[in-house]
């Protein structure tokens, strides 16, 4: 079976957690013996940021317009590839490049799933632009579906202002692979950026307003005479927030910006936290809270991310997406660095059983078949 996905971008600095997310569901599907391509644009695209996709294809188109991806290729190539395809997977939403391969899959009648991954709701820059998107196509390209898939139960809902019941949407949760998360070497992470031993929490994500970095930075400075000892880690591309995220740090010597980190270093740096935090205003499932978990590294998120499991098996602490929220939540869970140990473990362990692209994938292939 032929499976098209479709996202406007691959690199992992400009494409986020949806880009790493398509590259993780593509490769499971090639494991799992589907004949698999990506349709892309060439935003960030490098054989140096872009991860190897063996077995499978990338069509990369070059980018018109950055901004808003617009790829520059002729619809009858976007036709051509979609015809190729058993089954079109459309990721995220505010997309121009979605946008051709839906009018083409409409056209030869070729069936499509969309996973918007929480992308539905409005939210930040560009309100009106987005409004006016889907006025013109985006709730019809919505509507219209063959299939529709959630991250989590809670995303299930922002399906109805499009017209779908959310009975009618499957979850089918994000997934990790313990193979990109087996190199340990904290050591070398912990000397690189010279903490000399001592604790430090882990930020992973873009440096933007909807991830919360701002808050989770006036949290930690706020409690900073509780946990005197522990250092502040945001690793992660800037989303708009660096410049001031710097200067509210200026006086802090316990706050490091490493910038965007991969591969193995990513991984030592897991290894190496005693605690990641995810402090998102709005977001779906986050594929960090599972490679956080395959690592062995406890958790504290706010009740916006939809892993409410966490808490509910003892894998970290949920809390409200505020200031208050977070430091809150940082008093309590810092206080046992040997609680943290035990979190971490409890939420591997759900991970290894739940989580991992071996189990996910089953349901993406039955739904393939189903459509097909």
């Amino acid at each position: 079976m032929k499976i098209l996905n479709v996202n406007s971008a691959l690199d992992p600095i400009a494409g986020g957690g949806a880009a790493e997310r398509t590259l993780q569901v593509s490769r499971a599907l090639v494991e799992a013996g589907m004949d698999c391509s990506i349709m892309t644009t060439t935003v960030g695209f490098s054989d140096e940021n872009i991860p190897a996709f063996a077995g499978g294809r990338i069509i990369a188109y070059q980018c018109l317009l950055k901004r808003f991806y617009v790829p520059l290729v002729s619809y009858k190539k976007i036709q051509k590839e979609v015809k190729s395809a058993d089954i079109v997977h459309l990721m995220g939403h505010w997309s121009v490049l979605n946008t051709l391969v839906y009018l083409a899959a409409r056209q030869i009648k070729k069936p499509y799933v969309v996973c918007p991954a929480g992308a539905l709701p409005i939210y930040g820059r560009s309100k009106v632009i987005k409004r006016l998107y889907n006025w013109i196509i985006g709730k019809s390209i919505i509507r219209n579906a063959s299939a529709w898939i959630a991250i989590t139960d809670s995303e299930r809902c922002q399906f109805e202002n499009y017209g779908v019941p959310r009975d009618s949407v499957i979850i089918i949760p994000n997934g990790v692979n313990p193979d990109d998360f087996s190199v340990r070497s904290p050591e070398k992470f912990i000397t690189k950026y010279e903490f000399n031993g001592e604790p430090f929490i882990l930020f992973l994500g873009r440096l933007n307003t909807i991830k919360g970095p701002d808050m989770l930075l006036e949290a930690f400075y706020r409690g900073r005479c509780l946990w005197p000892e522990w250092h502040l880690v945001f690793a992660g591309p800037d989303g708009g927030l660096l410049s001031s995220l710097r200067k509210s740090a200026a006086e802090q010597s316990h706050v490091h910006f490493i910038g965007p980190i991969s591969g193995t270093e990513k991984s030592a740096a897991y290894h190496a936290a005693q605690l990641l935090v995810i402090p998102s205003r709005q977001e779906a499932m986050s594929i960090v809270v599972l490679e956080a978990g395959i690592s062995g590294t406890p958790v504290l998120l706010t009740d916006q991310c939809g892993f409410d499991e966490v808490s509910a098996i003892g894998g970290g602490k949920i809390v409200s997406a505020t200031v208050e929220g977070i430091q809150a939540g940082l008093t309590e869970i810092l206080v046992d660095k040997m609680s943290l140990i035990e979190k971490g473990g409890k939420l591997k362990n759900l991970v290894q059983h739940n989580y991992t692209w071996t189990a996910v994938i089953r349901k993406y292939v039955n739904l393939y078949h189903r459509l097909a």
